[in-house]
């Protein structure tokens, strides 16, 4: 019996049109040929790279469960994953030490011309509208990807990263899990909070960025590129959330909106020290040959969340939307009637 999860998007060309008419045994799958010339970082080949990696996930409405497994198709996600890491290992410019890659992430840019710094200072609320609709993707899954990595760790490291994915997942609290918050966040900005309501919409960078974390999480031999990734999400997040809470704060967007980031100030300023010291630290005093994994994961993410901000700030400045489909306007705020 298929699962209901959220409906198919819409291709975006001939390999995601393919992929989707396959899961719903509609065609046959797109050839080698037409895999190997898709734009690795375009529409057509991040919508059927996603479509792959949202089986291991929730998967879609008419879907049949077993597609996750099916023989043909990890085929095809194993072609489509070989163009997206071939581009990253080319076009990432890798530190030449995990210490160099983490002492760059520590250092906050002194324009400060980044997205959290645009929104803080000038960000309207149909753009913290788009940016939350983009970062759903993620957000509503948020730390499922990298829980893939626990199963590969073991000592220090594993224990580390389950202390700090247990913060995530809540701490045991269902309504402090942070997808629930960012639901929450969603709600206050007049969103629809259902999960991959806005597939359709999100930019191929978007897409990229989630891609990548299933793409290091799926794979054990990319284990250290995945603790990588969550280093650079941890350290980074402590100061964009505090600009991010600060910008909903500055649009009056909700408590649920400021609390959100609020959270992972916190939350994030203790997580980085965690995966500092003991996920990493922990992981190259078992494996130190993974030193350069974890460097190319932090490159890596770094550079996906640079054109991700590129395609954003370069819509907004002039004055364009970010999405490939326009939000619906957000519902004006009940008033109290005086009569």
């Amino acid at each position: 019996m298929a699962h209901e999860g959220p409906r198919l998007p819409s291709p975006r060309g001939p390999v995601s049109a393919a992929v989707a008419a396959y899961l719903l045994e509609k065609g046959p799958l797109p050839s080698a040929g037409a895999v190997a010339s898709a734009a690795p970082y375009g529409d057509d080949l991040q919508l059927a790279l996603y479509l792959c990696y949202e089986l291991h996930y929730r998967g879609f409405a008419g879907v049949a469960p077993d597609r996750e497994w099916d023989p043909g198709l990890l085929r095809v996600r194993a072609a489509l994953e070989h163009r997206f890491l071939t581009a990253l290992r080319e076009d990432t410019t890798v530190h030449d030490t995990v210490d160099d890659a983490l002492a760059d992430l520590l250092v906050e840019p002194v324009d400060g011309t980044g997205v959290s710094h645009f929104l803080s200072a000038d960000g309207e609320l149909w753009q913290l509208r788009e940016y939350a609709a983009q970062r759903s993707l993620y957000h509503l899954k948020e730390a499922d990807p990298h829980a893939w990595v626990l199963p590969r760790l073991w000592g220090r490291a594993k224990a580390a990263m389950a202390a700090v994915e247990f913060d995530e997942f809540g701490g045991g609290r269902p309504d402090r899990v942070h997808a629930l918050l960012f639901a929450d966040l969603m709600t206050d900005l007049g969103l629809d909070t259902a999960y991959g309501r806005y597939l359709d919409a999100a930019c191929a960078q978007t897409l990229a960025t989630v891609n990548l974390m299933s793409l290091f999480g799926l794979h054990r031999s990319l284990r250290g590129a995945l603790v990588g990734h969550f280093a650079s999400v941890e350290i980074t997040s402590s100061p964009g959330s505090r600009r991010l809470a600060r910008a909903m704060r500055r649009a009056d967007a909700g408590p649920a909106a400021v609390h959100f980031y609020d959270e992972h100030v916190e939350a994030d300023a203790v997580h980085e020290q965690v995966v500092r010291h003991d996920v990493i630290g922990g992981l190259l005093d078992e494996e130190p040959h993974l030193a350069p994994d974890i460097a190319f994961g932090i490159d890596a993410t770094g550079l996906l969340e640079d054109r991700l901000g590129d395609h954003l700030l370069t819509a907004w400045r002039a004055g364009r939307s970010s999405l490939r489909t326009a939000l619906p306007t957000a519902p004006t705020p009940e008033k109290d009637h005086i009569s």
